[in-house]
C-alpha cells in the first residue's frame, strides 16, 4: 500500500470520527446537513498590485535667474494665477545699468577705431596697387585693421552680453500656470554660479495632476498603460479618486536629487498615473496610497470560490445519497433530491473570494457552496489542489513525493 493510499484512509477516518463524534455529542436530537447554494452568475474579479506615491503637476517649471544680485521687488506670491511672459520679480539694477553703460563706451570707442583703420587700410591698399607706398607701410595698415576689427567685434559680444544681463533682471513667468512655491524675499542677496537659484516653482494646471508612485520590484511585472488605479489620499478619509497609468519608467525611482536609489534587499520602479483634479482637492507633495488593477474582468461569470472545493463524500451527504461523479480537476456539485451530480468546469482567474468559469455549466445554474452541520462547516475531502491554497500553508504529506513517482 503506497503513502497516498495510507493518506487518504486516514483522511477519511478523521472525518468518519469527526462526524461521530458530532452523532454522539448531539444526544437524540438528529442534526441534519444543510446546504449552502449559490448561482453561477457574472461580478468583478481583479487582480490588483498596491504602492504609495506622491501627487505632483503634471507641468511644473522652476524659475531662476542667470545674474547675481539683489531681489528688489516681488509681484507675485503663493497660488498666484500667472500668465506666460507676465512680470513677476526684479532685480536691481544698478550694476548692471553700469555695466551696460561701461560696455556700451568700450563698444563706441572700438567702432570708431575700426572704421578709421578700415577707412586707412582701404587708402594704403590702393596706393599700394600703385607702388606709391612701400610694402612695410602696407603691412602695418593692414596689421592696425585686423586688430581694431578684432577689438570690435570683441566689443561688440561684451555689449550684447550686458543688455542680456540686464534683460535677466526682469524675470517673468514662463508658462501659464499658478505659483506653488516661492524661495526668495524682497531684498535678499542670490548668487548664480555652477547652479542657476531657484526663485519659484510654477505649475502648469492643478486641474490635471499625476501621481509617481514606487512599485516594488516584484510587481512592476504585471504593471502596464493604460491600468485602471484607485488611490486615496489621507487628507480626504473615505474617498476614493480614479487614475490610469500613464507611464513606467525603465530607470529605479528617484530621490530628489535625481538619483537612482536602492537598498540591499529592495528595488523600486516609477509608475506615473493620472490623477484628474478637477475640483483641486489633490494638492501637490500629498502621499498617495496606490491600487492598481493588474487584471480587470468585467462581469465575467463565477462562482464563489469555496464552492469547487465542497465534495460530497459519504460521511457528510450519508449512505442513501447517489453520487454521480465524473473526472476532472475542477468540479461544481448540483443536488436534486438526494442526488449528487459533478460537472467538470474550466477556471480562470481568482481574488480569493469569487473564480471565473470559463465553460462547464450556465449561467444561473444553482451549485453546492458549502454544507454545515448544525452551523458548523462540515470536513471536507479531495479538495481541487491548487484552488484557494495559501501560499504559506504547508501542502499536504507526501504531496510532492507522490507526483514524482507518477
Amino acid at each position: 500500500m503506497n503513502k497516498k493510499k495510507i493518506i487518504l484512509i486516514t483522511a477519511a477516518v478523521i472525518v468518519v470520527a469527526g462526524v461521530a463524534v458530532w452523532a454522539f455529542s448531539g444526544g437524540s436530537k438528529k442534526q441534519e446537513v444543510k446546504y449552502e447554494t449559490a448561482t453561477v452568475s457574472r461580478q468583478d474579479i481583479s487582480n490588483f498590485v498596491t504602492a504609495t506615491g506622491t501627487i505632483e503637476p503634471v507641468t511644473e517649471v522652476e524659475v531662476g535667474t542667470q545674474v547675481s544680485g539683489i531681489i528688489d521687488k516681488i509681484y507675485v506670491d503663493y497660488n498666484t494665477v500667472v500668465k506666460q511672459g507676465q512680470l513677476i520679480a526684479e532685480m536691481d539694477k544698478v550694476t548692471l545699468e553700469s555695466d551696460l553703460a561701461s560696455a556700451q563706451a568700450t563698444y563706441d570707442g572700438a567702432k570708431a577705431e575700426y572704421e578709421y583703420q578700415e577707412s586707412l587700410y582701404r587708402r594704403n591698399k590702393g596706393l599700394h596697387d600703385k607702388q606709391l607706398i612701400s610694402d612695410t607701410d602696407y603691412e602695418q595698415s593692414l596689421y592696425d585693421y585686423r586688430r581694431a576689427k578684432s577689438t570690435y567685434d570683441s566689443s561688440k559680444a561684451a555689449l550684447e552680453k550686458a543688455k542680456r544681463n540686464l534683460s535677466y533682471a526682469t524675470i517673468t513667468a514662463p508658462i501659464d500656470g499658478v505659483v506653488i512655491s516661492k524661495d526668495v524675499e524682497e531684498g535678499q542677496t542670490v548668487a548664480s554660479g555652477f547652479e542657476t537659484p531657484t526663485l519659484f516653482t510654477i505649475a502648469a494646471d492643478l486641474t490635471q495632476m499625476q501621481v509617481v508612485a514606487d512599485v516594488d520590484e516584484a510587481d512592476i511585472g504585471g504593471v502596464e498603460e493604460g491600468q485602471r488605479v484607485e488611490f486615496t489620499v489621507d487628507a480626504y478619509p473615505g474617498q476614493t479618486f480614479a487614475g490610469q497609468v500613464t507611464q513606467v519608467r525603465l530607470g529605479e525611482s528617484s530621490d530628489a536629487s535625481g538619483t537612482a536609489t536602492s537598498s540591499s534587499t529592495v528595488v523600486t520602479y516609477e509608475v506615473v498615473i493620472s490623477a484628474p483634479n478637477p475640483d483641486l482637492k489633490l494638492k501637490p507633495r500629498l502621499t498617495a496610497n496606490i491600487t492598481i488593477y493588474t487584471l480587470d474582468k468585467r462581469g465575467v461569470l463565477s462562482v464563489p470560490a469555496r464552492a469547487l472545493r465542497f465534495n460530497p463524500v459519504e460521511p457528510i451527504v450519508g449512505k442513501d445519497a447517489v453520487i454521480n461523479d465524473c473526472p476532472g480537476e475542477h468540479k461544481l456539485w448540483t443536488k436534486e433530491g438526494n442526488t449528487f451530480t459533478a460537472h467538470p468546469v474550466q477556471t480562470g482567474i481568482t481574488n480569493g473570494t469569487y473564480t471565473e468559469i470559463l465553460g462547464g455549466v450556465d449561467e444561473g445554474t444553482t451549485v453546492i457552496a458549502d454544507a454545515q452541520f448544525g452551523g458548523m462547516p462540515a470536513p471536507q475531502m479531495g479538495m481541487p489542489e491548487d484552488i484557494e491554497r495559501s501560499p504559506f500553508a504547508p501542502g499536504p504529506p507526501g504531496r510532492d513525493k507522490d507526483k514524482k513517482k507518477e
